[in-house]
């Protein structure tokens, strides 16, 4: 067992009185590769709000290393090593690849520094440029890329960040069947060095990439294992597949 890296204990969050998480209990370890599935409004973006501090809890804990996040402000969890992207990919069009990747880099560096033009590339930028694929586009304006290619210079600027946790919301909504594959190939390669949550509906792409895989519904964890172990779990079937238990039989 890997050291458990994200420790979430009772974790409920009430929005005018409906219950979007109802007592969470979820550990993923370090170096994981983790997706987390369920129907719409199963409470997955909402966890992952609650992650990054969109989102206060109305009680629970969520440790990050040790560290306790709720009640922290969003800035000062990036800062400890926690990274996301959204379901709309943010980039800035005007500018290069490389130089939203040298933007996300130095997000840690004094404002004066971010305003001064940049000479050479970086190894962490130049890492980053390597691992998502793109240095061949590494001089071209954002707005230009296609779907997929800007939602992997959106993984490469939390990469840039150097986090130790990256969230990744539906990071293959609206992708062809190759860009899917490569997306699959880059998870892949990132989990080496990064652990990974992943929030994802197509079924196709978890059965291809997951290894663990927890499932929500209705604000808690209905079940977790690995991917032929859920699926082929009756709850799973009936509340996220659609098929009731005698049509899964």
């Amino acid at each position: 067992m890997s050291e458990a890296l994200l420790e979430i204990r009772g974790l409920e969050v009430v929005f005018d009185g409906f219950r979007a998480l109802g007592g969470v209990d979820l550990t993923v370890g370090a170096g994981e590769l983790r997706f987390l599935i369920g129907p719409n409004g199963a409470g997955k973006t909402t966890l992952i709000d609650v992650i990054t501090g969109l989102t206060r809890p109305a009680s629970g804990t969520v440790r990050f290393a040790g560290t306790e996040l709720s009640g922290q402000k969003e800035h000062k969890i990036v800062r400890l090593g926690i990274g996301r992207t959204f379901q709309t990919s943010v980039v800035f069009e005007e500018l290069t690849v490389v130089e939203n990747l040298d933007l996300a880099a130095g997000f840690r560096r004094p404002l004066p520094t971010l305003l001064r033009q940049r000479r050479g590339v970086s190894d962490t930028v130049a890492t980053a440029l390597d691992t998502i694929g793109l240095g061949h586009l590494a001089d071209r304006p954002a707005g230009v890329l296609s779907h997929g290619q800007r939602q992997w210079l959106e993984i490469g600027m939390l990469i840039a960040q150097q986090p130790r946790l990256l969230l990744l919301d539906e990071p293959v909504a609206g992708m062809s069947r190759d860009e899917r594959d490569r997306t699959g190939e880059l998870l892949t390669s990132i989990a080496k060095d990064h652990t990974v949550i992943v929030v994802e509906h197509d079924m196709e792409f978890l059965r291809r990439y997951a290894s663990q895989v927890t499932v929500l519904h209705e604000g808690k964890v209905l079940v977790e294992g690995d991917v032929a172990a859920v699926q082929a779990d009756p709850r799973v079937q009936e509340v996220y597949l659609g098929r009731t238990r005698e049509e899964a039989a």
